[in-house]
């Protein structure tokens, strides 16, 4: 079947391999050839090898008084109702995405982002007007441009838990705790195509306010405390081997200091980064050690660390309660530059976020 009569398939496709990932949508909507087209693994292969995929970073961003974004004089609020917003941070473009159904007037709180594949997945979280902790899972395709919901996490209330997509279809869940603060040890697996949860074995440990992070073909999850500890961190990690599908040897000392793991992260170029006071720091022969300081700009409230392709995003505030700037960094060189918004109404605080190649 032509894609377009009279012109060869390849020369259509050579066009549609490079429109941009927030006019798919459109796209599928000319005609069924053109959407079934997009719809193939082989199209976005194509894309993918002819260079033409774009990393994006979504995060739960807060909302930003109008009034100050007239002024530029943004602070954060006391209450701050969060929203979906999207960047480029090579090109510098943001967007914000369309509400989480029935969430139109803030996202849960401290919900959980991933990116698998073409959608993005959004778990978890308290509801930002009752405070009850939320098992919903939310599912959007950046292909059809539409939400869907998806199976609910099963087991009960679980919040504050590590959460890492293989980047592919599923999403890894650990940890956190129930609805009587007590720290959790089991973990789950959620598929994305057939919308089903699998258990996953315990962990050695429960841990609450762990960090989850997918590297090596292993589900990593760092840090965190249990019920007895309460807000003293862990120095241990264990990490799932999805292959042979068990855990590891527990891991003693894995960051070398009790520390919030909230910014450990695969660095697309084998290697775990987080940052550390003042710098970003590398594990190298089982040791954290310095690569660069942080910028001055997104030390005091650094809220979102994300890499990909030998890049890191990370963005955050030179002060608490002030507008949040983002800064790439080259991992090649560790060579630092900002990432300019169009407006203040992207300098809200910012919870979580993840990346995804489109």
């Amino acid at each position: 079947m032509e894609l377009v009569p009279g012109l060869p398939n390849d020369v259509v496709l050579e066009c549609l391999i490079r429109v941009p990932y927030d006019h798919f949508s459109s796209v599928a909507s000319v005609c069924r050839s053109w959407k079934g087209e997009i719809e193939l693994p082989e199209f976005w292969a194509r894309r993918k090898i002819a260079g033409f995929s774009q990393p994006v970073v979504v995060m739960a961003q807060a909302r930003v008084d109008p009034t100050q974004v007239a002024t530029g004089a943004v602070k954060l609020s006391v209450n701050p109702a969060y929203r979906l917003t999207i960047s480029q941070p090579e090109t510098a473009q943001w967007n914000e995405l369309p509400p989480v159904p029935g969430y139109s007037d803030g996202l849960p709180m401290f919900c959980r982002l991933a990116g698998v594949g073409l959608n993005l997945v959004v778990m978890g979280g308290w509801d930002p007007v009752t405070w009850e902790v939320s098992n919903e899972v939310f599912v959007y395709n950046f292909v059809s441009a539409t939400w869907r919901r998806g199976a609910d996490m099963p087991g009960g209330p679980r919040s504050l838990f590590a959460c890492a997509s293989d980047l592919d279809r599923t999403v890894l869940v650990a940890g956190g705790h129930d609805k009587e603060k007590n720290a959790l040890r089991s973990a789950m697996v959620y598929d994305v195509a057939e919308d089903e949860w699998v258990q996953l074995p315990d962990m050695a440990m429960d841990r609450d306010e762990c960090k989850g992070v997918f590297h090596g073909g292993k589900f990593h999850v760092i840090g965190g405390y249990n019920t007895e500890m309460q807000g003293q961190f862990s120095t241990t990690a264990e990490a799932f081997d999805v292959a042979a599908w068990k855990w590891d040897q527990l891991q003693d000392n894995f960051l070398g200091t009790a520390t919030c793991p909230s910014t450990c992260l695969d660095g697309g170029d084998g290697i775990l980064y987080m940052c550390r006071e003042n710098d970003v720091v590398a594990l190298r022969r089982s040791t954290w050690q310095a690569v660069t300081e942080l910028p001055a700009e997104v030390r005091s409230g650094r809220a979102c660390m994300t890499a990909w392709q030998d890049k890191m995003f990370v963005i955050g505030s030179p002060r608490f309660s002030e507008g949040h700037v983002g800064y790439l960094l080259d991992l090649k060189c560790y060579r630092w530059r900002k990432v300019e918004s169009p407006t203040a109404e992207f300098s809200g605080h910012v919870q979580s976020g993840c990346w995804l190649s489109i």
